[in-house]
């Protein structure tokens, strides 16, 4: 026995007509129906007027249907014709929509811009010039580890990402954008708030808290001291930069961050090292393919100005 399926009525492509076929003969009726007449639909619609009196002829005749009634007047829509326009109004402000939405981006009056950061503070320094030069576009910051940041810009999550001395990667443009220098932060009472700078030698006579393997800012302490053959004393190991701030302020050793990272908390005091290669350098990030996308070129036109 053959069995004999049925489509449904919406999958033949000849149940219902497809509307790009008729959109200018809509087009044309919604603007009479919209202005009220033919010659103020051909100026509203920028074409003829003989024109758009045969679009609202050929939609009524194809589809056997009287939608506006011609007297000396002017135009009344019909029954049917109050029906189409009630659809074409959600249709045709749909489309008006879709434009000034589109105009506005190209004017980058309205759009969302997301930045990936390693470092709170530089990113919330430059979402703040961002909003100042351009307060109607939308900024979101997600802070995280290098790893996470640069895979967020790989996978596009990320539209423009600022990682420290992040590696060639392809496919990716990197630019620098700033410098930041490494200080070393003690209690108050601490013998070093009364020198102007310390000397990376002065580092192996303390107890130190510092970031986990892998952390740009230990991996800088630990090569200056390297190279002076000083040998650091690790009191404690803290993956956060907030934590190590409060283990200082408690008298448990002395931390390290950049200048630009430290929260002057009660009792703290941030000290200048004497030595240039204490310091990290900040990149700004994005997909090389991506750096001309107007939301794109606009944060990175206000980081690099």
């Amino acid at each position: 026995m053959c069995e004999a399926r049925l489509q449904p009525d919406s999958c033949c492509p000849r149940a219902v007509p497809m509307f790009h076929q008729y959109y200018k003969w809509i087009r044309c009726f919604h603007a009479v129906a919209k202005t009220g007449g033919f010659t103020t639909a051909a100026k509203y619609l920028h074409i003829g007027q003989p024109t758009v009196t045969d679009q609202v002829k050929a939609l009524e005749s194809r589809f056997n249907v009287e939608l506006l009634v011609r007297g000396t007047r002017g135009i009344r829509l019909t029954q049917a014709g109050e029906h189409l326009y009630a659809i074409t109004q959600g249709l045709f402000g749909q489309e008006a929509e879709a434009m000034q939405f589109l105009q506005n981006a190209a004017r980058l009056q309205s759009g969302l811009v997301r930045v990936g950061s390693v470092s709170p503070p530089i990113a919330l320094e430059l979402a703040g010039r961002f909003r100042r030069a351009h307060p109607a576009l939308e900024l979101t910051l997600t802070i995280g580890s290098e790893s996470t940041t640069l895979q967020g810009l790989l996978d596009v999550d990320v539209d423009v990402g600022i990682l420290a001395e992040p590696p060639p990667t392809d496919g990716l443009l990197i630019a620098p954008y700033r410098n930041e220098r490494i200080v070393a932060v003690v209690p108050q009472n601490h013998e070093w708030t009364r020198r102007p700078r310390v000397a990376t030698a002065d580092i192996g006579q303390e107890r130190l808290i510092l970031r986990e393997p892998g952390s740009k800012t230990r991996h800088r302490v630990e090569r200056a001291c390297q190279r002076q053959q000083v040998r650091l004393h690790c009191a404690m190991e803290i993956n956060s930069r907030e934590a190590i701030l409060h283990a200082v302020a408690q008298g448990m050793g002395v931390g390290f961050v950049t200048q630009v990272e430290f929260i002057a908390l009660p009792g703290l005091v941030a000290v200048p090292i004497d030595d240039e290669q204490l310091s990290i350098s900040y990149s700004l990030c994005c997909l090389a393919q991506r750096r001309q996308r107007p939301l794109v070129k606009a944060l990175l036109d206000v980081a690099l100005s």
